[in-house]
């Protein structure tokens, strides 16, 4: 009975919602979760930036109670699936090239492909790389967009390892670091996964905002 109970509580969870899919599936579930958003076009939609804040929250044991993750095992389940998905995502856009995204009929999707492409011709393979793991539904089109594209695979190895650490181990330890030092920081969850996700996009306006800055100056110049 108990045993029944437990498998429809895993079957009930709510996939948008970062503490359901921790009380289900704890650190494995990260794994899983972040390898589909990073390495599967369907998992565009899954919130890897506050699982992984979250995550790191509860290892503290001071955010809920009864659910106290462990940080070690978190952070090489972070770390695996957001370096495997990345890659798988890659060589699945090179396989298929854009068949995959053509078949979607997700508007969100194909705004987020078009950003990816963009990011490549503007920045660079290396950093549009390591900027689009902190832009939501980016980081998951950038990967088989960069295998379409033919990016060497050398290169996109080497800038997605740096930009998978840089998120994954980043936004865990960030969540660590608050809930070790905040009182009572369930009460503020929410607003602090909103400021986390917020925050995530500041590395790629900023380049935008150089862009544009050089653009002005070279017109400026002609």
């Amino acid at each position: 009975m108990t045993t029944a109970m437990h498998l429809a509580s895993q079957l009930a969870v709510n996939v948008l919602d970062a503490r359901s899919l921790l009380s289900a599936f704890g650190v494995l579930g990260v794994g899983v979760v972040l390898f589909a958003e990073t390495g599967l076009l369907i998992g565009f939609f899954l919130p890897g930036d506050s699982l992984l804040f979250t995550a790191g929250l509860l290892c503290t044991g001071t955010a809920d109670r009864g659910l106290k993750l462990s940080l070690p095992p978190l952070l090489v389940a972070a770390a695996v699936g957001a370096l495997a998905g990345s890659q798988c995502g890659y060589l699945l856009g090179r396989r298929a090239g854009g068949a995959l995204l053509a078949r979607s009929r997700s508007t969100r999707l194909h705004q987020g492909a078009k950003r990816a492409e963009e990011l490549l011709e503007r920045y660079g393979y290396a950093k549009a790389i390591v900027l689009a793991r902190f832009v939501p539904v980016v980081r998951t089109v950038l990967n088989p967009m960069a295998g379409a594209l033919g990016v060497p695979v050398r290169t996109f190895t080497v800038w997605q390892v740096v930009g998978g650490l840089a998120w994954s181990l980043g936004l865990t330890l960030a969540g660590y670091a608050l809930g070790s030092s905040v009182p009572n920081v369930d009460r503020y969850l929410l607003p602090m996964v909103a400021v986390i996700v917020a925050l995530s996009l500041i590395p790629l306006a900023a380049e935008v905002y150089r862009s544009r800055k050089d653009g002005k100056a070279k017109e400026l110049r002609g």
